[in-house]
């Protein structure tokens, strides 16, 4: 700390800023702001642009203004190392992101090393708080959480369909994939088929006529929208009525601008919709007004900064140890409603709910 402290004064005198001024306090947001997941880099932003605006405009945080630097990943593991490595050295102390697992997993490594604060506010890979330091937390839900809720639901609404279960190899999709499984079995309910496809191909026609030759029923997928959006259209295209399930990558309109009409009927999971926590009611009123529809993780991403800047009040500090205490220790009031974090470092948030595409639009379902 000694050090950090000699050459934090080091350049401020070298930037000609009195040892007695406050400069800002840098955060940053990572994500995949370009490539074919970037609709979710778009929601961080929105996010993350939004707390950081209301932070500043009620003072800030311990008084001093909130600087954002926006990374991108593009949802790749060593750009996502690079990100975090360059973020650091320009002297974040805390990170909202990634969104990818696969991403945020190899990042908290560098972040872990470094002493600085990771919440995401989207990857649900359990091993990112199960295998990850002190420092890592997220704001939203496990895959074996959302698994479970998947994998009871097949068993028990399409008890006598044949199901097949595919995934994309990445630490996402497969970890998704297999808990779903997982939980499916337990509950007396045996796969038609499981496997693998490969992401950002164009064409899925081979894995389609292998579906429709076993005569498939329903199809969950681990993966991402693009890839399950192409797949469902190219489903319909052979004339097959199979029904497509998959889970909280497809919270976006993106999803149905892929499909059209071949994502009518789409099931998936995501958390509770926090546009429709009634504390989120002024802040998605303002979104709205800026012309930007707060779905997916838009909210999630905000949630993420309040939290830290709560617990960064409550610590007195923005010094990591001292705000990881406060992390560990307090309740948080967010946009996604109240919640702690567990020993983990996951928060102890509603569970899993099922949301049926209709009409380019999602919504939540009860049975």
């Amino acid at each position: 700390m000694k050090r950090l402290f000699v050459a934090a004064l080091a350049l401020a005198m070298g930037l000609g800023i009195s040892a007695g001024a406050r400069a800002d306090i840098k955060i940053a947001s990572i994500g995949p702001m370009t490539g074919q997941y970037a609709t979710f880099g778009a929601q961080f932003k929105a996010g993350a642009e939004m707390a950081v605006a209301d932070l500043n405009k009620a003072g800030g945080v311990l008084g001093q203004k909130i600087q954002l630097i926006l990374g991108d990943d593009a949802c790749d593991p060593k750009q996502a190392v690079a990100v975090a490595n360059k973020v650091v050295g320009q002297g974040v102390v805390f990170v909202a992101g990634h969104f990818c697992s696969g991403s945020s997993i190899p990042a908290s490594k560098v972040y872990e090393e470094e002493g600085i604060v990771q919440i995401s506010p989207a990857s649900t890979n359990p091993k990112l708080t199960d295998e990850g330091g002190p420092n890592v937390f997220r704001v939203c839900g496990r895959d074996d959480q959302q698994g479970s809720v998947a994998g009871k639901y097949l068993a028990t609404k399409f008890k006598d369909k044949r199901i097949a279960i595919f995934h994309d190899k990445t630490a996402y999709g497969k970890g998704l994939a297999e808990e779903t499984r997982k939980a499916m079995n337990a509950a007396g309910k045996k796969e038609a088929m499981f496997g693998a496809y490969t992401a950002g191909e164009k064409d899925y026609t081979a894995l389609v006529s292998k579906l429709k030759k076993n005569k498939i029923d329903v199809l969950y997928l681990g993966g991402y929208h693009t890839e399950a959006g192409l797949i469902v259209r190219q489903m319909r295209a052979q004339g097959m009525k199979t029904q497509l399930v998959s889970g909280d990558a497809l919270v976006t309109d993106e999803y149905w601008s892929i499909t059209g009409d071949a994502g009518e009927g789409t099931l998936m999971t995501f958390s509770p919709d926090p546009r429709a926590n009634p504390a989120a009611a002024e802040v998605i009123k303002r979104f709205r007004a800026k012309g930007i529809e707060p779905e997916g993780y838009v909210l999630y991403t905000y949630a993420a900064i309040q939290a830290w800047a709560q617990a960064a009040e409550k610590a007195g500090s923005v010094d990591p140890a001292k705000v990881i205490k406060a992390l560990n220790s307090m309740e948080f009031d967010t946009v996604i409603g109240k919640f702690r974090f567990d020993k983990k470092g996951d928060p102890n948030l509603p569970p899993y709910a099922f949301y049926r595409w209709s009409k380019g639009k999602y919504a939540q379902i009860t049975n």
